[in-house]
């Protein structure tokens, strides 16, 4: 046999090893009907469950997007809470299908662990928050603090890093859930807290006793890119996932809203009928019905709409789209065509 032959039977089987493989989360969720997704035990704006077990937040709301593009119906998910901890090995053992839960996209993260992360959904950064009566308005005044920090996080590394980098000595208090660091702070028992910059705000906003006696410092000190992450075992579900994200961002590019979807049925621009499903073949290519974007936007939003409900101006925490504004208004948030 040629060494041609060879290599084009074993091309052969590799690609038939991958089709066996292809689709078989996407196949569980279908029996199941409900998308098992990960998220926080807690961060206000992001995932929150309330008293009576209902998750709102930017985070949740990326599972209800999923579940309404594969299933049809936003409704359809378990949230499964997860610690910093747990969030992996949970995904990787098929215990949730999904892990959106202010996670940040690394090389190490996506090389090593055997997942995949699809999309960033929020733009982050480390940064610190202090008491106010202690009298610091720089992250460079914190030689020899007392750094409260949660374990198995990008921030416990950036924190070292940003230490040793600057040349300042710091005492890290060190704790395993999000609850014990955060109750630590507002004890005393360090000078400073510190996590990403939404989860500074989320914090001060929702968990301190008196939001006015704590500042937010304005280094940033690290990249965070927050996003949804999937196993690296199943492409037809990457791409479900990711393209569902996309399809908030074209929404809101395109002026598609909850509100106005179903007038936008009728619109002859095809940029438009691909979201809306008027036109067909999206949905085919990604093994779903052509209403997944329709479904999308009529049950959750465009990722205006989910940002401006969770995080935006008018939520306790406060933010400006700032560079998770959509590229044309100067912010990073870009979907690559939808066709």
């Amino acid at each position: 046999m040629t060494s041609m032959k060879i290599l084009g039977l074993a091309a052969a089987a590799v690609l038939t090893a991958s089709q066996a493989f292809a689709g078989a989360t996407v196949d569980e969720i279908k029996s199941r009907d409900v998308v098992r997704c990960g998220v926080s035990t807690g961060l206000a704006g992001f995932s929150v469950a309330d008293s009576q077990g209902n998750w709102t937040g930017l985070d949740a709301d990326f599972c209800r997007v999923v579940a309404a593009a594969m299933l049809g119906d936003a409704s359809k998910v378990e949230f499964v809470p997860l610690s910093a901890q747990q969030r992996f090995t949970a995904l990787q053992s098929g215990e949730v299908d999904l892990l959106s839960r202010n996670t940040t996209w690394t090389l190490t993260r996506d090389t090593t662990l055997g997942l995949d992360f699809t999309n960033v959904t929020f733009y982050d950064g480390q940064g610190f928050m202090v008491p106010a009566d202690l009298g610091v308005s720089s992250a460079m005044e914190l030689d020899g603090a007392a750094v409260c920090v949660q374990t198995g996080t990008t921030t416990e590394k950036n924190l070292t890093d940003f230490f040793r980098a600057t040349g300042m000595e710091f005492k890290p208090v060190v704790f395993e859930a999000l609850e014990e660091s955060k109750t630590a702070f507002f004890e005393g028992r360090c000078d400073a807290y510190t996590t990403d910059a939404s989860g500074l705000a989320s914090i001060r906003a929702t968990d301190a006793p008196n939001p006015e006696d704590y500042v937010i410092l304005p280094e940033i000190i690290s990249k965070e890119p927050l996003g949804p992450a999937v196993r690296n075992d199943d492409s037809e579900w990457f791409d479900i996932v990711r393209w569902s994200v996309f399809a908030t961002l074209q929404a809101e590019e395109l002026g598609i809203n909850s509100g106005n979807i179903d007038d936008m049925m009728n619109s002859e621009d095809p940029n438009v009928q691909r979201v809306t499903g008027a036109a067909a073949g999206m949905g085919e290519a990604l093994g779903l019905d052509e209403a997944w974007a329709y479904n999308i936007v009529s049950q959750v939003g465009n990722y205006g709409e989910i940002f401006e409900a969770n995080v935006g101006a008018d939520t306790p925490l406060g933010f400006q789209r700032g560079i998770n504004a959509l590229w044309k208004d100067g912010g990073l948030m870009y979907a690559p065509p939808l066709r």
